[in-house]
């Protein structure tokens, strides 16, 4: 027999192997995930809340969308083996469960982010996906399993996310309107505004905070990549300070784990506000009595210090929530706030898939995700250099690869240019490239308009006035 025909046979019951062996191990698995249940802290849950993990375990969901789960025995056999490899790989870069998992088992809020990526998949009936259900046909998904995770979906958004102010038309929403203000010390805050202005925290004086994100300019510098002390330019645009308390961590890469861990990372980086060293920012501002009295005021026991400076940085930085958006006053029953061609955008921008991505109040910061997820956006774009690597610098985890924390959309129309390689110039460019690259799509002149005229409905107040 031919080597090739060999090879063939091989795999031919390997793959023959594999196919009595799921069916042989069926039962046996339901046991195991039972044994699972058994040992999940859901004895305080909600009975949807346990049907919900129930059946997260019952289909495999765990399999190939987390990284630790206990995989039956027939991963390790050949082609099987590669195929499930496969699969995971694929299934982690889209959607990692394991937070989610953890959340549910242990009756803490669920990320506003899973709840519309399960959405998304359960309104599509993507999951599972019809590969898996040829080796795992008893992992289908019934209608009635649907229709349960789909009202967990909304029960844990009226639990934990539900604005009481939005009309029922869109209570269940992956977006909701800006409502939460922030607990903050007013003299902490004013302190804070003072330092975020003051150019003594760089190097040569020259400097500031505001420099490149300018309060006037809607938190952003418009530039490319900003320009810092000495004319040095930086590697990446510059994210708006706007609506950055929401976000889970701070920077592209989420490299600062708060608004303080952020504020102290410009001072030191020698692009961009090149101190030098802390010491050389406190002599400085040692100098100024009046200055000094506040700080021995408000941190008797530091002083003047990186801790007391960036601390009340990122209590003034709590302040800069921009409520009141004509797409806010919409969510909460204002048809006028809206033309008619802004609510076909948002419509559009739904259906899309946008909203899975772009939820909460910030439409945005809340999660990570991979920049070309459905096309090779690098190798089109090309000239790709190590801060394309996103996450990846920060965790060394090859699932993190490209992967960046999702801006807000928040004031977007004031923003430009977009995305961490300022690439798309102009919104209506960022909507077709995010469609292409993201979802898959390519949208249709008309529609891309419509989107964009939603999202320009997206900016909102600071101290009660409209930002411009």
């Amino acid at each position: 027999m031919k080597k090739s025909s060999l090879i063939a046979c091989a795999i031919g019951a390997g793959i023959v192997g594999y196919l009595a062996t799921v069916y042989a191990v069926d039962q046996g698995d339901k046991t195991l995930h039972q044994q699972y249940l058994s040992q999940a802290n859901l004895v305080k849950a909600d009975p949807l809340s346990q049907q919900a993990f129930h059946i997260f375990n019952q289909n495999g969901c765990q399999y190939c969308h987390t990284k630790n789960s206990e995989m039956p025995f027939y991963a390790d056999v050949p082609v099987a083996k590669q195929l499930m490899q496969r699969d995971i790989e694929h299934a982690l870069r889209q959607f990692n469960i394991t937070a989610l998992m953890d959340q549910v088992q242990n009756n803490k809020p669920v990320s506003q982010v899973e709840l519309a990526k399960l959405e998304s998949v359960l309104n599509d009936h993507a999951m599972p996906p019809k590969q898996f259900l040829l080796m795992h046909w008893r992992s289908d998904l019934s209608q009635q399993e649907t229709d349960t995770l789909l009202n967990w979906v909304k029960q844990e958004r009226t639990k934990y996310y539900a604005d009481p102010q939005v009309v029922s038309e869109f209570k269940y929403d992956a977006v909701q309107p800006i409502s939460t203000t922030f607990k903050v010390d007013d003299a902490k805050v004013k302190l804070g505004e003072e330092l975020y202005h003051d150019k003594r925290l760089s190097g040569n004086n020259t400097v500031a905070c505001s420099t490149c994100h300018s309060l006037t300019t809607g938190g952003v510098d418009h530039l490319d990549t900003s320009t810092g002390i000495n004319g040095a330019k930086g590697p990446i645009n510059a994210p708006t300070v706007f609506n950055a308390v929401f976000n889970i961590h701070q920077f592209w890469d989420g490299r600062a784990k708060d608004l303080q861990e952020q504020a102290g990372g410009p001072p030191m980086n020698p692009k961009e506000m090149g101190a030098g060293s802390w010491q050389h920012i406190i002599d400085k501002l040692d100098k100024d009595s009046a200055l000094k009295a506040q700080f021995d005021a408000l941190y008797p026991k530091q002083g003047i210090s990186e801790y007391s400076i960036t601390n009340a940085i990122a209590e003034f930085e709590k302040t800069l929530v921009t409520p009141n958006s004509r797409f806010d006053k919409f969510l909460k029953g204002d048809k006028t706030a809206l033309t008619q061609e802004e609510q076909e955008g948002y419509a559009l921008f739904k259906a899309n898939k946008c909203q899975t991505c772009h939820t909460g109040q910030s439409m945005g910061g809340l999660s990570y995700e991979v920049m070309g997820l459905k096309g090779d956006y690098f190798g089109n774009r090309g000239n790709v250099t190590d801060v394309d690597n996103g996450r990846f610098n920060v965790t060394k985890d090859q699932n993190d690869m490209h992967r960046f924390k999702v801006p807000t959309l928040r004031n977007v129309a004031l923003t430009a240019p977009y995305f961490h390689d300022a690439s798309a110039k102009t919104l209506e460019q960022a909507v077709d490239d995010m469609a292409l690259y993201q979802v898959g799509v390519k949208l249709s002149q008309s529609d891309i308009n419509k989107i964009t005229a939603y999202l320009k409905t997206l900016t909102g107040e600071y101290q009660g006035k409209p930002l411009k």
